[in-house]
């Protein structure tokens, strides 16, 4: 069905005709010029937005739009999660162009519904137009949390230990093996055309490496990570999630905070298939792991007295220690040597 067909408000009723709202905080959803919404007091209010823009943050040649629903959803989310809040709506603006089909979009909410159903958030509106230049996505989500639950990246002290969840580098991994894929399809393209024949679309086997692949396509918000501490009685005192990557985020967290840093090696958690895909590329796993980004995991400091505790947490790190500015912000090799860290996570403007 083309879009056309319905125009915009029948497709925003079209995709959001069964829509339930779950929290009590939602007065009113999709179907009016605002959303309204009512906070009981004593809560903060946590506002965090993500524009996604074709052929920068996402290609569709190898990202399923229900996959790209997800994921818009989730990194979302996952920054409520990074302040130590709960996350309860969510605003979608998309710019789409004529290429795409109602089809396409019903996959793309299939997606942001499967997100929202499973961390409990209500998707409450938004807006849709057109677009010149292929798919841009804007989501705005809202969560709440109590004022002395809220952490910043600017709370980090000197002694404090530096923890990561999960592990680091496998999405990066997996867009690797997705645009060496596209490139042998394109240039297989290329010579079919020269001879007028037509190549039938390809499925490369990726037997073995489908965890890369999910971390790239269908990442997770950890929610079970800021359960687990709010049952340790653990309260971080900075914390953001890792997009741009882990050398970034420590950085921006050091920086907000007035503080140094040691980062050792050896501690990095990672895992197995990226080592691997690492090895085949011809890549420093490490490097992979610190500039990656797009792992969205949680790392976050605690206090030294809190070890004890937070290494018994499950999936979850201790990978370093803060440190005096004065001392730089460092890590510590293998081998012992220290060399200085350096932000060359993703950076979307270069």
């Amino acid at each position: 069905m083309e879009i056309s067909e319905l125009g915009e408000f029948g497709l925003i009723k079209h995709l959001t005709k069964d829509i339930k709202n779950v929290n009590e905080s939602t007065i009113k959803g999709v179907g009016d010029d605002c959303a309204i919404m009512q906070y009981a007091e004593g809560k903060r209010v946590l506002v965090t937005t993500d524009m996604l823009m074709e052929g920068v943050h996402f290609d569709l040649q190898y990202t399923p739009m229900k996959h790209l629903g997800y994921k818009s959803a989730i990194v979302n989310i996952s920054d409520v999660y990074a302040m130590n809040g709960t996350p309860r709506q969510l605003v979608v603006s998309i710019a789409l162009s004529k290429r795409f089909t109602v089809e396409d979009m019903e996959d793309f909410y299939d997606g942001l519904r499967m997100a929202c159903e499973l961390h409990h958030v209500d998707l409450v509106g938004g807006d849709t137009t057109s677009s010149l230049t292929g798919l841009a996505i804007s989501i705005t989500c809202i969560g709440e949390a109590k004022p002395e639950d809220v952490v910043e990246r600017s709370g980090a002290k000197e002694t404090d230990l530096i923890c990561v969840s999960g592990n680091l580098g496998a999405a990066y991994m997996g867009l690797q093996l997705l645009e060496r894929e596209k490139a042998v399809f394109n240039e297989q393209l290329r010579e079919a055309q020269k001879k007028g024949q037509t190549l039938e679309p390809a499925q490369p086997d990726f037997s073995g490496r489908e965890y890369l692949l999910e971390r790239i396509l269908k990442p997770e918000a950890r929610k079970d990570v800021i359960e687990r501490l709010a049952e340790a009685g653990i309260r971080p005192t900075s914390m953001m999630d890792i997009s741009d990557g882990l050398s970034s985020e420590i950085m921006h967290i050091c920086e907000q905070s007035g503080v140094g840093c040691r980062l050792y090696e050896d501690r990095i958690p990672l895992d197995y298939q990226t080592a691997a895909a690492a090895e085949e590329f011809n890549l420093n796993v490490t490097t992979c792991a610190l500039n990656g980004g797009e792992d969205y995991e949680l790392l976050f400091t605690v206090p030294l007295t809190a070890n004890d505790v937070v290494s018994k947490i499950e999936d979850v790190r201790v990978i370093g220690y803060i440190t005096a500015a004065t001392e730089g912000k460092k890590l510590i090799c293998r081998d012992g040597s220290e060399f200085d860290l350096k932000a060359q996570g993703w950076n979307p403007l270069q």
